[in-house]
């Protein structure tokens, strides 16, 4: 591992980034010398500039370790800049759940890290702290309610509480057990899947976001009335915690790319995709715009496109899919799926063409970008490289070893599906019933052969049909290691049907979650997690990250 402790040697001042990237000056808010935020309003200022090409960067099905989506994001956007290109990066913000338990941070990695890497991992600019304690105001001011009367007639609450830390004894506990108050089974889900977070990253600025949180249901009344944060009259004193956090954060990558990190929900539970403002703002500033959803196509990509490109008003040129040796193997089913085994890649190729059919369906360009590890051999990844070009094109990157300079070729590929006519179309129809739109979302994108309804989840849907909710969008929760709601079914599954378990309303972000198999709202630790290799010496400096 390299001394992250001296990652600021190659740290730009964030004023020199930010007008190199034409960011005004008084559009600045530093935080340090190296990290600032950037007023939204600036959006505002730029009404005739032309928007840049939109790039999604997405996966195919992931080994547990991750494909290397946020590497490849910040490494191509050097890329591009090499290219005489102004390109930037939007990432999500690294969210501690992960950091301090299995996956590490999410800032790239060597030659395609984006920094100060320790402050933006250790919540340096309080966006996750503004997240949950908003949200957990709410849930509060609920339970306060009930205590001081119960004036609203609440019945039923349907807003758990959130934490930034992965703690499995919290996805069941018991509140609201004092003066007045019955006990009450709850749950504390991650921030990463809080819909103030899902609403940090759809809303234009403040006003659209106080009107979200405005109209956000959080409890039934005992009439089966909906029972919104307007109701409980704290909508000002959320907008207010949230204020700074809707700023975009502006980082750095080593090669002085701009990049924007903001927002921080999952892919599998949430929509697992950058701030719309700050990509907004980055396609007024650039001449390409490289955007991670999270997890793989049928789960970030897809709720990218029918939920945040409908909301936002903009849709992808083209699309990088990221694979990796490591997760063709998987997917092939190898025992040892870190080692050289070419039966197993093309085995495993199943699970990639369909993510190919997958952004197809949207009528998408796509470019497959394989990220070559160290140990990858030249003769391994010509003979996967020629095997992908027969269906799509396709480059290896070795943007972690050699930076830019290792991802100019799928740079110049991402250049030319841009420049591709696309159809731009959605998955389905808003005016679709709810039912038909998950079972939609199934077929087409996992492969399924339809989907069955708990009654439980029935009971859901008839209440939010009530409430006039069928024409949202639908924002579909399950495994990300499965195209199916099992993550044991590898490859490309068939013959199988997708279990829906529950329905939530998010009027605030605006869509209709979906609850499909076992999927964990609160994960868990293993038995030893990376809090364990976190330290910090004398001098302030943080390793282990």
């Amino acid at each position: 591992m390299k001394d992250k402790g001296k990652s600021q040697l190659w740290l730009r001042p964030i004023r020199e980034v930010a007008a190199k990237a034409g960011i005004l000056e008084d559009s600045l808010i530093p935080m340090g010398r190296f990290m600032a935020k950037v007023d939204r309003s600036l959006i505002d200022s730029l009404p005739g500039r032309h928007d840049g090409k939109l790039v999604l960067v997405t996966a195919m099905s992931p080994t547990p370790a991750g494909e290397g989506k946020t590497t490849l994001s910040i490494g191509l956007t050097q890329s591009l800049n090499l290219l005489g290109k102004k390109a930037f990066a939007c990432i999500r913000q690294p969210s501690l759940g992960p950091l301090l338990g299995v996956k590490g941070g999410a800032m790239g990695s060597e030659a395609s890290e984006a920094g100060p890497l320790e402050d933006f991992s250790l919540q340096f600019n309080g966006d996750d702290y503004g997240v949950v304690t908003s949200h957990n105001l709410i849930s509060a001011i609920i339970d306060n309610h009930i205590h001081h009367g119960n004036r609203l007639n609440i019945e039923k609450v349907i807003w758990p509480r959130v934490s930034t830390i992965n703690d499995r004894a919290l996805r069941n506990i018991i509140t609201a057990a004092g003066k007045g108050m019955s006990p009450r089974k709850d749950e504390f889900h991650i921030s990463a899947a809080s819909e103030i977070m899902s609403m940090l990253c759809l809303s234009n600025g403040l006003e659209d976001f106080r009107k979200r949180i405005r109209r956000t249901i959080v409890a039934f009344g005992k009439d089966g009335q909906p029972v919104t944060v307007s109701d409980l009259g704290v909508d000002g004193a959320v907008a207010a915690l949230m204020k700074n956090a809707l700023n975009p954060n502006l980082a750095q990558s080593i090669e002085g790319a701009p990049v924007f990190i903001h927002g921080g929900p999952f892919g599998n539970i949430s929509i697992g995709c950058s701030s719309v403002s700050a990509t907004k703002l980055a396609l007024k500033l650039s001449d390409f715009v490289l955007t991670e959803a999270g997890f793989s196509t049928e789960l970030g990509a897809e709720k990218f496109i029918d939920i945040l490109c409908r909301q936002a008003g903009f849709f992808p040129s083209a699309a990088v899919i990221v694979a990796t040796l490591n997760a063709l193997r998987l997917h092939g089913k190898a025992s040892d799926w870190s080692a050289p085994d070419m039966d197993c890649v093309k085995r495993g190729m199943a699970n990639l063409e369909k993510h190919i059919e997958n952004l197809k369906a949207f009528g998408i360009p796509a470019v497959v970008a394989l990220n070559r590890f160290k140990n990858d051999t030249d003769t391994e990844i010509e003979e996967t490289l020629e095997l992908i070009r027969a269906i799509c094109p396709a480059e290896a990157v070795s943007v972690r070893d050699f930076g830019g300079k290792g991802g100019i070729e799928a740079a110049r590929a991402i250049i030319e599906a841009c420049e591709k006519t696309s159809s731009r179309q959605f998955l389905y129809p808003l005016d679709m019933p709810i039912e038909e739109k998950i079972n939609t979302i199934a077929v087409k994108m996992y492969g399924a052969d339809g989907i069955t309804l708990t009654d439980n989840a029935r009971a859901d849907l008839e209440e939010i049909n009530k409430l006039g909710l069928s024409g949202l969008p639908v924002c579909v929760a399950k495994t990300p290691k499965s195209f199916s709601d099992d993550p044991a079914l590898i490859g490309r599954p068939t013959g199988f049907t997708v279990n829906v378990t529950g329905l939530k309303p998010a009027t605030g972000a605006g869509y209709i979650v979906a609850y499909c198999g076992n999927v964990l709202l609160m994960p868990g630790m293993p038995e030893h997690p990376l809090a364990e290799k976190i330290d910090i010496d004398d001098a302030g400096r943080v390793r282990g990250i």
